[in-house]
């Protein structure tokens, strides 16, 4: 089966797009996802950019909240703009590190990015991620123990680092046998490759 990684971050709008669509689109195309969540904001700051280029260019981010408008019309999905852009997710993108261990990062991701993106609420927060795990059915102080376990934080740095390795400057980024699709619009695209590239 082949596989498409999907480099992602919680705070990240346009991932929030992929992150709601990527399951049932790889099913149809018999791919699997590798989810990969990891840090932009660490990507950024190598880059020279304190935050999100949303919030450096005021025209940029106009734009990008109308089309998360529309896009989120085309698609079908929630939308509400956050309060707080981009929130911090470090606690979430440790857990999501177990889910992709233990099969539970796609529920767990579409439940987180649908709190910030759908309810503007906060994430970064041992409350918010027990509701979630919970409401999955998961023993949530477990899986915090696990998370904040100093093996987990370095695993994160790790993955970060990864993806500088990659190359990665943005999110959501996909890559399908070496090669590198950015943007929530190139999600079919990299399926597409993926597919391709089984042949």
């Amino acid at each position: 089966m082949a596989t498409l990684d999907f480099w992602f971050d919680f705070g990240s709008n346009y991932s929030y797009l992929s992150a709601m669509r990527i399951e049932a689109l790889a099913r149809e195309h018999k791919v699997h996802v590798a989810w990969k969540p990891f840090l932009l904001g660490v990507v950024f700051k190598s880059l020279g950019w304190e935050t999100s280029p949303f919030v450096l260019q005021k025209l940029k981010g106009d734009y990008a909240w109308r089309d998360m408008a529309r896009q989120c019309a085309k698609y079908g999905l929630p939308w509400q703009q956050p309060g707080t852009f981009p929130r911090t997710a470090l606690l979430p993108m440790r857990v999501a590190l177990i889910g992709a261990d233990q099969g539970w990062i796609a529920a767990f991701t579409r439940s987180m990015m649908t709190l910030n993106f759908a309810e503007d609420r906060e994430i970064d927060n041992a409350d918010a991620v027990s509701a979630v795990l919970t409401a999955l059915g998961l023993d949530a102080p477990a899986i915090l123990a696990l998370a904040l376990s100093d093996e987990n934080k370095l695993r994160l740095r790790r993955q970060i680092q990864q993806a500088q390795a990659l190359q990665l400057f943005g999110a959501p980024s996909f890559i399908s046998a070496g090669e590198l699709f950015w943007g929530n619009d190139r999600l079919e695209d990299a399926l597409a490759h993926a597919v391709l590239k089984r042949r």
